[in-house]
């Protein structure tokens, strides 16, 4: 029987250990260089969308940010972060949820994206993430994505992804955010192989 989206992420988290999976990054330097070219105050309100169990979450907590929001489908994944930070921890806001279903009145001045959008590939999910993050991001607020590039891998874990150009993604998000600036990045991972990515910022108008 097939696994839901929700059992497929646990089984990953709960099966695989941090060196084992392809996006592990000890140091997530251009997720670190987009968010700090943003200055973003101490107090902003950030998400981490599919954190999992990220290294940038340590980033923020550690850097003295205030209203950090880790959100993940695998309560696993968040576990295993939680534990890493121990008493810092408790700095940090925990959603568990599948993006799609995200409800909060909190809006964010700082929306950071490594590698969940590319997983939606249906185009009413896409249009949906699309509009959830014009509705939870405030004006003139930014968000950073990161996903696999038009030469990137066609699936991941398992799961087909959709690819993007840089032109690409800025134009799936033209309406409501512009374009701050988009890179290529060749991301190595634990295996010796590499994928190739593209990072865009975005300012909400």
């Amino acid at each position: 029987m097939c696994m839901n989206k929700k059992e497929h992420w646990e089984s990953v988290f709960s099966q695989k250990q941090q060196t084992e999976v392809s996006w592990y990054q000890p140091v997530p330097k251009s997720s670190i260089d987009f968010f700090e070219s943003n200055k973003v105050s101490k107090d902003a309100t950030i998400i981490d969308v599919g954190s999992g169990d990220s290294y940038f979450i340590d980033y923020l907590v550690n850097n003295g940010y205030q209203n950090v929001y880790a959100l993940d489908i695998s309560e696993h994944a968040l576990n295993r972060l939680k534990i890493r930070l121990g008493d810092k921890a408790n700095r940090v806001n925990w959603i568990v949820s599948d993006v799609l279903d995200f409800k909060t009145p909190v809006t964010f001045d700082y929306w950071h994206d490594r590698a969940a959008f590319h997983f939606l590939s249906d185009t009413n999910d896409v249009d949906k993430y699309v509009s959830i993050t014009t509705n939870y991001i405030k004006p003139n607020g930014k968000m950073m994505l990161a996903t696999f590039s038009d030469s990137g891998p066609l699936k991941c874990s398992g799961i087909n992804v959709k690819q993007y150009s840089k032109d690409e993604l800025a134009n799936q998000f033209s309406n409501t955010f512009e374009k701050i600036k988009c890179v290529d990045e060749v991301h190595p991972t634990p295996f010796n192989t590499t994928q190739n990515f593209t990072y865009c910022s975005f300012k909400k108008k």
